[in-house]
């Protein structure tokens, strides 16, 4: 697996960037992020965290997407989901059972990518690719 770990520092300073406030909340928020390997929902976070609104969680965990800290993925139900956010350019795979997230980067998709700027009127300015799996955990434990 990838690593996609941000560290602490890196996120509140991106916080810090948009000249948003560091508050003690926001700590918390970034905090579990940071216990968090993989990818997770806001209500996981939410109810992690005794005495920090749901809607702090919600508007920070927006805040750190817009900043490119996190990803904001979508379950095939249309459910949130997010992951630390690398620099360079990647896409994921999404567990459908357990919601684990992974990252990839594959050759031959940034072929077709490119190739599209052909078949397409007008410039493209961005796209998001998800892979929905059953992880190789989730396979295991369904034929046991």
């Amino acid at each position: 697996m990838i690593s996609t770990r941000t560290s602490q520092p890196d996120v509140i300073a991106a916080l810090e960037d948009a000249g948003l406030r560091i508050t003690g909340q926001r700590r918390q928020v970034v905090a579990a992020i940071e216990r968090r390997d993989g990818g997770f929902s806001a209500e996981d976070i939410a109810g992690e965290l005794e005495g920090v609104g749901r809607a702090t969680v919600y508007r920070t965990l927006k805040l750190l997407v817009k900043a490119d800290v996190l990803c904001k993925l979508a379950l095939p139900d249309g459910t949130p989901m997010y992951s630390p956010s690398r620099l360079e350019h990647h896409h994921h795979s999404v567990c459908t059972s357990c919601g684990a997230v992974e990252e990839f980067r594959d050759t031959t998709v940034e072929r077709f990518l490119r190739s599209l700027t052909r078949e397409i009127e007008g410039e493209i300015v961005g796209h998001r690719m998800e892979v929905f799996i059953r992880c190789l955990s989730c396979l295991g434990s369904s034929s046991s």
